[in-house]
């Protein structure tokens, strides 16, 4: 069926404005946003990054100050925060967000946090409308991910480096981008084909120095061919782009990917239908991002059908909100009470994304603990005002109601943060 402006606003964006039109086209204002620019958040650098750890080893913080590797984290976390609740293309800024959770990396890894804006800005944001190739390219590539999956030091046995035995091959990268990144094990992998891409993958690594960033360590990387999925992998870096490529164009992998995408925007059990559609735009556009948003965005919705995550509440209530920037919450803040701090995914697979796993009874008691304490800020609309701005005609006349009969401000505000429309897109 046909959705709305405001149920594409709501489903398909960050959460309603103020300044968000009721009518229009829906389909042209989502279309029009995977075209659009989007240079991101400014933030620091890859050798940004490193320096900072050089620095805090040499000359560690006073007591009490926190390291200047952090402080690039909090800054990072903060100006993406911003990019989203301020940002005119919210529905690309969703992709960016969906992408950089499929590829998760994590501060919970030593090292990850001060990289992680910059992995974003570099290594997702300029391929969510473009090929999933040249994506999954720039991800193995990032310092932040070689670090996090343990590939900087892996090490082939039978390379320069192996034969002196000092150094051993890691496993982690490779086994995470078959089951996670690409394939996924319904494409029948074994864990031959893990040891294989982790022998492609040695010599994958970091410089930290001297032109921080990428860099492949022929003394580290296992010679000879390898052989992965039935496919033939020469030797050296372009054996690694190869596998590469080979892995994000293999139909286990445009399944893999539509699946995800479907449960993301349309529901939790993916409509069979509907993972079809969004596979065959993959498969015949050679795996062309954007072509598979467009399709995914003219498939039959209803609204508010998924549960928001955390991060996705909150940044839709300030969103409504309109709070200036010196007056907005920490959203990492609150998002880490609820149970999703920003780049704190606990393993590989990242945030999950199905209402079970949000919608528990103690997190729902967190989201209305919240939701009254927000709801105490002075500079809030008034509560039908952000119920208009919030939910618009996906207002039910059951929480109109009870926003009405509110015995005060506060607990009028509360209803409309904590009613089941608003925890829902």
């Amino acid at each position: 069926m046909p959705f709305s402006l405001v149920h594409a606003q709501i489903r398909f964006g960050l959460g309603r404005t103020p300044q968000d039109a009721w009518d229009g086209d829906a389909q042209a204002w989502l279309a029009g946003q995977l075209g659009a620019a989007d240079p991101g958040p400014a933030g620091s650098s890859v050798a940004d990054a490193f320096a900072a750890f050089e620095q805090d080893r040499a000359d560690p913080p006073a007591p009490g100050q926190p390291r200047r590797a952090r402080q690039i984290f909090l800054a990072e976390t903060r100006a993406l925060e911003d990019w989203a609740v301020a940002t005119a293309t919210p529905f690309r800024e969703r992709l960016v967000w969906f992408w950089a959770n499929h590829f998760t990396v994590s501060q919970r890894r030593f090292g990850v946090a001060p990289l992680a804006g910059a992995y974003v800005r570099e290594a997702i944001r300029p391929h969510v409308t473009g090929r999933f190739s040249d994506m999954l390219l720039a991800v193995m590539r990032h310092p932040a991910m070689l670090i996090y999956l343990d590939n900087a030091g892996s090490t082939g046995p039978d390379s320069p480096v192996g034969r002196r035995g000092k150094r051993g091959i890691n496993e982690n990268l490779a086994r995470e981008c078959l089951e996670l990144h690409t394939v996924s094990p319904g494409s029948g992998y074994t864990q031959g084909d893990v040891t294989q891409m982790a022998h492609v993958l040695t010599g994958w690594s970091i410089e930290r120095r001297e032109d921080p960033g990428f860099r492949f360590r022929p003394n580290l990387h296992q010679p000879g061919e390898k052989t992965l999925l039935g496919r033939t992998i020469p030797e050296g870096e372009p054996g690694g782009e190869a596998a590469l490529r080979f892995l994000a164009d293999h139909p286990a992998t445009h399944r893999h990917l539509a699946t995800k995408l479907v449960r993301h925007f349309v529901a939790d059990t993916p409509p069979p239908d509907a993972v079809r559609q969004v596979e065959g735009a993959l498969r015949d556009s050679g795996g062309d991002l954007g072509a598979a948003a467009r399709t995914l965005v003219r498939l039959p919705v209803e609204p508010l059908a998924k549960f928001r995550t955390p991060q996705e509440l909150v940044i839709a209530a300030l969103r409504g909100a309109q709070l200036p920037p010196e007056r907005r919450p920490d959203v990492n803040g609150i998002a880490a009470g609820l149970g999703q701090p920003m780049f704190g995914a606990p393993f590989p697979i990242g945030w999950p994304d199905q209402a079970a796993d949000w919608a528990g009874p103690e997190a729902v008691m967190r989201r209305i603990d919240w939701a009254y304490a927000f709801a105490g800020r002075q500079e809030l609309p008034d509560a039908p005002d952000l119920a208009a701005t919030l939910l618009g005609p996906l207002l039910s006349p059951a929480t109109a109601s009870e926003i009405q009969r509110a015995a005060s401000r506060r607990d009028a505000l509360t209803l409309v943060l904590a009613s089941p429309g608003f925890q829902r897109r």
